[in-house]
């Protein structure tokens, strides 16, 4: 506040580490269920994504217009939060468990299964699926033998996307959760945000008596919550460029 924003700041200090890392075990507690949420989340959507779009590229699969349409159509309207927050918490009884910060809204994207689709359409030969179909092999054997291993870049942009998707989140741990052990690290972090705010507003002893960092707390609430995908997205980099460029030719 003093200095401004700089390259080099004029004190080092790792306050704002040690004020978040001092609420006890809550931190690795949601980093624990962020990362359960993020890699089962991402498995589950990748493989919904493929198993729906690689039909969809096929022109031989009966209804396949229809179906195109109605995947299409959830990417221009969807029944809005009420509906949705009805069925998955009355229907599917998902309110205050894990399974909400998985299902709702994240797991299926109507914009990924274009996306492979696509990528389906342009990168495969049909000559290759062909020549598996003339030595016997069943159509699932062709997904895993033949497609799954040609669509390595694809493989890496969804999970990139989907994984992102899922770590990010933190509207369905605010609409279906009310139990704070199933918050994921984003939420607890929000909650941390809302509490400094909250502090930072009183007048009084609280202001007065202590000097909360609001400022720097947010920084390092922003390095926590990004780390982790700082670390991964080198390792994915490669096959991202080259799935988001060949995926993102609509066919």
């Amino acid at each position: 506040m003093q200095y401004g924003y700089s390259f080099f700041p004029k004190k080092w200090s790792l306050d704002a580490y040690i004020y978040l890392f001092s609420q006890g075990g809550k931190i690795i507690h949601a980093y624990g269920i962020s990362v359960f949420v993020t890699v089962l989340g991402t498995l589950m959507g990748v493989s919904m994504t493929l198993l729906l779009a690689y039909p969809l590229s096929r022109k031989e699969l009966p209804g396949r217009n229809i179906l195109s349409f109605l995947v299409l159509f959830t990417l221009l309207f969807n029944g809005g939060l009420v509906p949705s927050y009805i069925m998955w918490a009355t229907v599917f009884h998902m309110k205050n468990t894990i399974w909400a910060l998985l299902f709702p809204n994240l797991m299926v994207k109507a914009f990924f299964v274009i996306m492979a689709r696509s990528y389906f359409q342009s990168s495969i030969p049909l000559e290759i699926l062909e020549s598996g179909r003339i030595d016997g092999a069943s159509e699932g054997k062709i997904f895993s033998k033949i497609v799954l291993p040609l669509t390595k870049p694809l493989i890496a942009t969804l999970v990139l996307f989907i994984g992102l998707s899922y770590w990010n989140d933190w509207n369905n741990g605010l609409i279906y959760l009310t139990d704070s052990s199933l918050y994921s690290i984003q939420n607890v972090l929000n909650e941390m945000i809302k509490s400094i705010q909250a502090l930072s507003s009183m007048g009084g002893i609280a202001s007065s008596r202590v000097a909360l960092p609001s400022n720097t707390v947010r920084m390092a609430i922003a390095v926590v919550g990004t780390l982790p995908l700082l670390i991964v997205y080198p390792f994915l980099q490669k096959g991202f460029v080259r799935g988001i460029v060949v995926g993102g030719v609509k066919g």
